[in-house]
């Protein structure tokens, strides 16, 4: 059942600098991961544009009042935003859609409203983060002072493109600072309807910039430039490593940094319901695909319910239907493109060289509209230094190691390198609670696995897995800079 016709979608292959679309020499051909056909193509901002867009924003930053203005006031204004993005959430769902991994339906259900709402619980903070009344002396005053960095600069992922605007630029403008934002150029689309529903909404001209373009020339380019007083990014350890290298060098300037991941989802043998345990281990690594920083992509599972888990998360993996992201009927979307795919074939061969076994998957599916499917994948028999278990795959890849005891388990779970996320599966609410502490990951999930609408909770990771936090009131506070204030009353009293 096709939702929409692909074809049918027009897209705006040019930047947004000054609250305008500024068209541009296509350099770059944007494709469709469901049919792997080029959908347009795409301009490459050279330094000289990103200095355009990064001066532009300063500007406005200066000369407009969105830093001074009313928090309250800056407030209303992401509200409408949201309200706007609300209103068109049919055609920002296609457009996610067309060149991305997020099926339509999931788009229009999740992603849109998910990114309207975040706005609007970043609009709840503009006037909450003010600073303090420092305790000093009953002669001196103290404050702390809260204010806007002045352009943030951010990049963010193919995954999740709408979502990571609410993330990265209602964060930041609702601290009062102006922002210049690289999208991925695999899907670079949709971001450009919400910088025009920004301008329409009552965001100034010039504080909502966009920059099409890669990493090596564009975002290097944005990262490196005097103006940008602060990273934000989301993405792969490699390259939030050279983020942060080129801000220590350039700058230095801070950074908030989500990277890359291989969290692990732990069973417990008490767990009061098997077959939901599998169902929800079996989404949190095929929902988009496995495509996502915190996809539970390691099962490690106590050996009393291990056989009987295994069965069901296979059923469940066999039961997925892959298709096409405007395919009503799909259940798996495609890989991003070919290249990811052939990365994703490579390490599951070299784990078989290893020693693991293939319960079920390894390759991809036969067939289908022209894009990359693979087939949802258990590996067993796998040891903590096999490739499966210690790279990132980022796809429907399910690794599976199995423990008596607790202490082991948890040292299974266990990663050399990451930490953003876990899960933990028990009825054993100290074992939950002892599980919870002694887990090196930015975020635990009890019984569960995956991100609600509760902005509250922030996420981020330890170790290479990032710095800083998105979401939550970590989140502004990370878009702000504090000036220490000192009034000595003695001094001024004539």
């Amino acid at each position: 059942m096709q939702i929409f016709d692909p074809r049918s979608i027009a897209v705006q292959s040019a930047h947004f600098i000054g609250g305008r679309v500024v068209p541009d020499t296509a350099l770059l051909n944007v494709l469709r991961p469901s049919d792997g056909q080029v959908h347009a193509g795409l301009p490459l901002a050279d330094a000289s544009t990103v200095d355009a867009a990064v001066q532009n924003a300063w500007q406005a930053w200066r000369h407009t009042d969105w830093a001074r203005r009313a928090p309250r006031e800056r407030a209303r204004v992401l509200r409408r935003w949201a309200d706007l993005i609300e209103a068109e959430g049919e055609r920002l769902a296609q457009l996610e859609a067309v060149c991305s991994t997020r099926p339509v339906r999931d788009a229009a259900a999740w992603d849109v409203p998910f990114t309207a709402e975040g706005l609007r619980f970043f609009s709840e903070y503009a006037d909450k983060l003010g600073g303090e009344v420092a305790a000093t002396r009953h002669d001196h005053l103290g404050l702390v002072v809260a204010e806007p960095y002045g352009v943030v600069g951010a990049i963010t992922p193919w995954n999740f493109p709408l979502v990571m605007v609410s993330w990265k630029v209602g964060a930041a403008l609702a601290a009062g600072n102006a922002v210049v934002l690289k999208p991925s150029e695999m899907t670079p689309f949709s971001v450009i309807r919400l910088a025009e529903l920004a301008i329409e909404a009552g965001v100034p001209a010039g504080i909502f910039n966009i920059v099409q373009g890669d990493g090596r020339t564009t975002g290097d380019a944005l990262t490196r430039h005097p103006l940008i007083s602060k990273m934000t990014f989301t993405g792969s350890t490699r390259t939030g490593a050279a983020i942060m290298a080129s801000c220590a060098l350039q700058g230095p300037k801070p950074v908030t940094l989500e990277l890359g991941g291989k969290s692990p989802q732990l069973v417990f043998d008490d767990v009061p319901d098997v077959d939901r345990v599998a169902g929800i281990v079996a989404r949190a690594i095929t929902g988009n695909a496995g495509q996502v920083c915190v996809a539970g992509s390691r099962l490690i599972v106590q050996r009393g319910v291990a056989e009987a888990l295994i069965d069901g998360i296979a059923q469940r993996f066999g039961a997925l239907k892959p298709g096409a992201t405007w395919d009503g009927q799909a259940t798996l979307p495609p890989i991003i493109s070919a290249q990811q795919a052939a990365r994703m074939l490579d390490i599951v061969e070299r784990a078989r060289d290893a020693g693991a076994q293939l319960r079920c998957g390894g390759g991809l599916f036969d067939g289908g509209p022209g894009g990359a499917y693979f087939q949802p994948t258990l590996i067993e028999g796998v040891t903590a230094d096999n490739p499966a278990v210690q790279e990132e795959i980022f796809g429907p890849v399910l690794t599976v190691q199995t423990f008596d005891t607790e202490e082991e388990g948890l040292a299974l779970a266990a990663h050399e390198h990451y930490g953003l996320a876990a899960g933990v599966h028990t009825a054993d609410i100290g074992r939950a609670m002892r599980a919870m502490r002694g887990l090196s990951a930015g975020t635990v999930w009890i019984n569960r696995y995956g991100r609600s609408d509760d902005f509250v909770i922030p996420t981020g990771g330890y170790h290479q897995s990032g710095i800083g936090k998105d979401l939550g009131r970590q989140a502004v506070e990370a878009n702000l800079r504090f000036k220490s204030v000192l009034m000595d009353f003695a001094a001024t009293h004539q």
